[in-house]
């Protein structure tokens, strides 16, 4: 779809805000696979380190397609979160 291969180039070039409010258009119309739209708009939050709107658009993605490679996304910022380094905190 033309309009996701637009999304993903935009990703890459950084335009983060200029995606985002692509794909919630895209939405709103429902134009497009949802599951990859909301995956690609996880992907917008995650660049700009806003780990909870990225965590539920996965999630969001997951809930319509299980196989969605939002999962192992979702998976691997959770598995960043969650990481505890005992040595960092008792210096």
């Amino acid at each position: 779809m033309k309009e996701i291969a637009e999304c993903k180039r935009l990703l890459q070039e950084g335009s983060i805000e200029e995606v985002k409010k692509k794909i919630q258009d895209l939405l709103i119309r429902k134009e497009g696979p949802a599951d990859e739209l909301y995956y690609l708009l996880g992907n917008a939050y995650r660049k700009q380190q806003n780990w909870q709107m990225a965590i539920n658009n996965y999630s969001e993605a997951i809930s319509i397609n299980p196989e969605s490679p939002a999962r192992e996304a979702r998976s691997m910022l959770l598995d960043i979160l969650n990481f505890y380094h005992k040595d960092l905190y008792n210096p």
